[in-house]
Order: C-alpha cells, then sequence, then structure tokens
C-alpha cells in the first residue's frame, strides 16, 4: 500500500523557522522529538465539562484513547471543543448544536490533524461533532460516552422517562416533596447519558448504525470497564484509517443513511433523530428529504424493549447482544455491504452475532409493536411536513379530529395550562406555537406539552398535541412535531385559532386544519411577523441563517464542507 502523505507534516515536517516554531511550542508538554517525525497526529475532540453531566467521565476515556494511539504508532492530542449539557443549557441546546459544528469543523481544520476521534455523549454533542468533522471530512471515528446504569426506587428499576410520570403523580399528590427528591437521587446513580432509548442513546445507536464506530459503541454503561476497552481498541483504529486513508465520505454512503433510518424505526428512536441525520447529511453530501424517514420506517417493527417506546433500558440492550444482535435480526433488509470505521462491512461485524434475551431483543416476526419508526404527515397545517413517533402514541389517537386549544407561545402555555377556567377536555387538541427554529429560537424540546391538572384528575392520560418544537426522546404521548413551516415564519400553524377542528390520521399521513382558503386567507392578510428578539451575537446569526425543520435546522451557509486545505499559512 502506498504510504499515505500525512496532513500534519505540513506542520511538523517542515525545515527552518515555521518548523522550529511548531514543535518548539509543542515541546514544552514534555513531548520527544521522535513524536514529530511521520507519526499520524490524531486529534482527539473532547466534549468533557462539568457543565455536561453526562460527559463527565470524559478525561478517562480520552486518556484510553492516547493508549491506543501510543499502541498504534500515533501521537494523540486532545483538545476540547464546546459543549452542551442537555438539562442545564438555556434556552435549548439545540440552539448552540450549530455553533458547536463550526467550532469543531474550524479546530480540526486549522490544526496539524490526520485523523479525528469524536467523544460525545449528551445529546447535542453527538450530531454537532459529526456534522462538524464531515465538513473536513478526515478519518474519523465515534466513541460514545455510554448510558448510566438505570436506577432503583422503592423496588423498581427508573430512568429518564419516568421524570414525566413523577411530575404528574406529584400533581396529584401521589408521592410527596421528600419522595419527588429522593427520586432525583436514585435516578441518575452512575456517570453517563440517559439510561433510556432518549436522543443521546439514539445518537450512540445512530453512529453504529452508520458505520461511524466501532461494533457495541452504542449501548456498553458508561460505568462498565469495557467502554474503556472499546475506547483503547477505538485509539489503535483510527491510526489505521489514516494510514488507509478511510475518510467520513467513504463511509457515511446513501445506504449508511439507509441503514440508520430503519435501525431507529426498530429501536424506537428519538424524533429528534430526524433533525440530526437530516443535517449530517447536508454536510456529507447525501440526498436526504424527510420523506426518507417514513419511506425506510415503514416495514420495520419495534425490536428493541427499551423505554419509552418498552419497558428495558439501554443496559439491557447490551447483555442481550448489543445493536450487532439486533442489526442481525434485520440482515434481511439492512444493506450488509456498507463499510464501517473498522474496515469491514456492517454485515461482516453482526455475522454471529446472538440475542441472550428475547425479552429486550424481538424478531421481525414477533416484534413488540408492528409499527415504529418515524411517522411524517403533511396537509395545510405542515405543508412541508411533520414527524410523529408512532410506538410512543396512543394508538386510538393516531387518528383523531379535535378542537384547537392554542398557545401563542411557552408563556402562554405556562401561564395558562393549569387554569381552572381553561376550555379543554379529552377530545380537545392542544397547538403550541413560536418554538420552531427561529421562533424559540433553537426549536426547544417542549412539543411533549405536559396536561393540564384539571385532565390528569379525571385520569386523561393523553391528547394530541401539536408544535413546531421538538421533544426529548424520553418523552412520550401522541405528539406532533417538527411542524414546517413554523409559525414564527408564517406557516399555516401561525393562524390556528382556539376551536378550530384539526384532524389527524397517522395511516394516510394527513395533518388538516380544517378551515376554508378563503378564511385562512383573511387571516394571513392580518398576521404580522414578531420582531426577531435578538439584534446580535450568534443569535442573531442563528436566527437569520436557520433552515427549517424538514431541512434539518443547520445554519444555510454551513450546508457541505470545505475540506481539510487551510487557505492562508501564517509564518
Amino acid at each position: 500500500m502506498e504510504k499515505t502523505k500525512l496532513r500534519s507534516a505540513d506542520w511538523f515536517g517542515r525545515k527552518g523557522k515555521d518548523g522550529f516554531i511548531y514543535r518548539a511550542w509543542m515541546k514544552n508538554q514534555g513531548i520527544p522529538a521522535d513524536m514529530f517525525e511521520g507519526k499520524p497526529v490524531i486529534g482527539i475532540c473532547n466534549t468533557w465539562s462539568e457543565l455536561t453531566p453526562c460527559n463527565a467521565h470524559f478525561r478517562d476515556l480520552a486518556e484510553a484513547v492516547k493508549k491506543g494511539v501510543l499502541e498504534a504508532g500515533g501521537f494523540p492530542v486532545e483538545f476540547p471543543v464546546m459543549s452542551l449539557g442537555e438539562t442545564l443549557v438555556k434556552p435549548t441546546a439545540m440552539l448552540y448544536r450549530n455553533l458547536v459544528s463550526m467550532d469543531v469543523e474550524e479546530s480540526i481544520r486549522a490544526n496539524p490533524l490526520d485523523g479525528v476521534v469524536l467523544l460525545c455523549g449528551c445529546d447535542k454533542t453527538t450530531p454537532s461533532l459529526v456534522m462538524g468533522a464531515c465538513s473536513v471530512n478526515l478519518p474519523t471515528l465515534v466513541i460514545s460516552g455510554g448510558p448510566m446504569l438505570k436506577g432503583h426506587w422503592k423496588g423498581k428499576n427508573i430512568g429518564t422517562s419516568d421524570v414525566w410520570r413523577f411530575d404528574v403523580a406529584h400533581k396529584l399528590g401521589e408521592i410527596t416533596d421528600k419522595e419527588f427528591i429522593e427520586a432525583e437521587a436514585c435516578m441518575a446513580r452512575t456517570q453517563g447519558h440517559c439510561a433510556v432509548m432518549g436522543t443521546a442513546s439514539t445518537m450512540a445507536v445512530m453512529v453504529e448504525a452508520l458505520g461511524l464506530s466501532l461494533p457495541n459503541n452504542a449501548a456498553i454503561p458508561a460505568a462498565d470497564a469495557r467502554r474503556k476497552v472499546l475506547s483503547q481498541l477505538s485509539g489503535r483504529r483510527i491510526v489505521e484509517m489514516v494510514k488507509e486513508d478511510a475518510t467520513m465520505s467513504k463511509i457515511l454512503t446513501r445506504q449508511a443513511f439507509e441503514n440508520a433510518i430503519m435501525v431507529n424505526a426498530a429501536i424506537g428512536g428519538s424524533t429528534n433523530f430526524v433533525i440530526h441525520l437530516l443535517a449530517i447529511a447536508g454536510r456529507i453530501g447525501v440526498e436526504l428529504t424527510i420523506d426518507d424517514f417514513d419511506k425506510f420506517s415503514q416495514r420495520i417493527p419495534l425490536l428493541a424493549n427499551i423505554q419509552p417506546s418498552g419497558e428495558n433500558y439501554m443496559e439491557d440492550l447490551y447483555y442481550s447482544g448489543g445493536l450487532p444482535a439486533l442489526l442481525n435480526e434485520m440482515k434481511s433488509i439492512i444493506h450488509p455491504e456498507a463499510l464501517t470505521v473498522n474496515g469491514k462491512t456492517i454485515g461482516e461485524n453482526w455475522e454471529g452475532a446472538q440475542v441472550h434475551n428475547r425479552l429486550v431483543i424481538a424478531t421481525m416476526n414477533t416484534p413488540f409493536k408492528p409499527e415504529s419508526g418515524i411517522i411524517v404527515v403533511r396537509g395545510n397545517l405542515a405543508p412541508n411536513g411533520a414527524v410523529i413517533k408512532p410506538s410512543a402514541a396512543t394508538p386510538a389517537l393516531l387518528i383523531h379530529s379535535g378542537k384547537a386549544v392554542v398557545f401563542e407561545n411557552i408563556e402562554d402555555y405556562h401561564a395558562r395550562i393549569d387554569d381552572p377556567d381553561l376550555e379543554i377536555d379529552a377530545s380537545s387538541i392542544m397547538v403550541l406555537k413560536n418554538v420552531g427554529p427561529t421562533g424559540y429560537p433553537g426549536m426547544a424540546e417542549v412539543g411533549n406539552m405536559a396536561l393540564p391538572k384539571k385532565l390528569l384528575e379525571q385520569g386523561v392520560t393523553d391528547l394530541v398535541r401539536i408544535s413546531d418544537g421538538r421533544m426529548s426522546g424520553t418523552g412520550f404521548g401522541t405528539v406532533v412535531l417538527h411542524v414546517s413551516p413554523e409559525a414564527a415564519v408564517g406557516g399555516t400553524l401561525a393562524l390556528v385559532k382556539n376551536g378550530d377542528l384539526i384532524s389527524l390520521d397517522a395511516t394516510a399521513r394527513t395533518l388538516q386544519l380544517e378551515v376554508s382558503e378563503k378564511e385562512l386567507a383573511a387571516r394571513r392578510a392580518v398576521w404580522k411577523q414578531r420582531e426577531q428578539l435578538h439584534s446580535r451575537g450568534y443569535v442573531h446569526l442563528y436566527q437569520t441563517h436557520v433552515e427549517q425543520a424538514h431541512l434539518g435546522a443547520d445554519l444555510d451557509f454551513l450546508k457541505g464542507g470545505s475540506g481539510s486545505n487551510v487557505a492562508r499559512d501564517s509564518h
């Protein structure tokens, strides 16, 4: 094999003053001279932060990666990028996904790196790092942080999806303030991201299904020593990937994206998967549309019995055979020839993988639920589409007509939802406006609106809910999300009034506001766009350039990539 010219040689292989500067300042960290003599330089992109609790163990993972890189004859260098902690960042971590992608892209391109390992865990850290790396297109390997172990409270297993249940029980007086606080300490009891199939776990599955990680990356618990082993092996492998020039574009083919969509359906993955995979495809240059998510989900049942669509947890998926075992169950429909980062095809990776627990991983013939994945609905209320996660919905509500109860924004919702005089009943459809990419801004996870207390007291557990926002992957309910175009830019959603009849038919893929075109035209004539709230900084840039949800909510000028060449040389 012809030796690949190392990109880092343009820095560390220089003669004279330039080479002196590049090497000398690095040597102040105690690096021996031979490290600069033709060894592949591997950047370890780390989203460690104490403000991102899901990623707080990444220092240990980075050290394991470094061991592997050194063992394989590489030169590891760790660097930080902005980290997005889903639980703490306001107004929403999604607002900053694109900013982090810019940080990652520019950090990789600007520095003497030949290959990259991405350390990502909490929800937005995965798509943002992958998006940024795609736009540079070096050999790249992903390591997820792993799920936390399931919690235990009063003899029951608990996870993030139980937060919504605890909230309802607390409102109804079924658990006390003290019990509510006790449950906090019992749920998030180890390092790692959410223990259920929330967005973080969905993203970990996504990168393995795309071929961007070593096998079993998706489900090894963060607290399991095998997570460190996988990290060390990943460090070894990225050095070989540089020698093979195994760039991201060679792995992220159309087949890889189709595989990821089918796998997401089988696991009951987060609806956030749609918006992130669209953005990744836009960066690497693969043609992908929102309709592909419906098309490639339709024939896939729910195979993974994991909360919130099922009953178990991510660690149970790992103990039951992990993603390779689940992929083996899907081998009749998955593209087996798709290449992965270990140099093998995804079909070779699942070869021989066995299911150890049929209560966790089902067969295609006897699934846990017949319908899963993503349903895309369209109509005058969502001309460009909206999404539903059927495995988390109430089947009886997937075909439903009801009168709209409208909230103009999230503040309006909070102010009125528990008003005893709110006109709402079990047949109503809740509508939340102005929580989309531009309107919030950032498209917050508020789409699965909590039901009013007076309906909870009546035993109502679900309503159809419609918004231009998102919902947490840990959430559930009959929730129509990502309505496009959003209300803030003049989508039909902006024109909905209290009492309007809305018809949802998920089977027919329709979402219709039962108002005449004449009436809608009259409403549109008097509708006024809200002034943008932000006049400066990144948020202004975001609101000015963010694309709609059906396109992935990336910034329009970030589509595609600029490669790894540095335009100017400063020395």
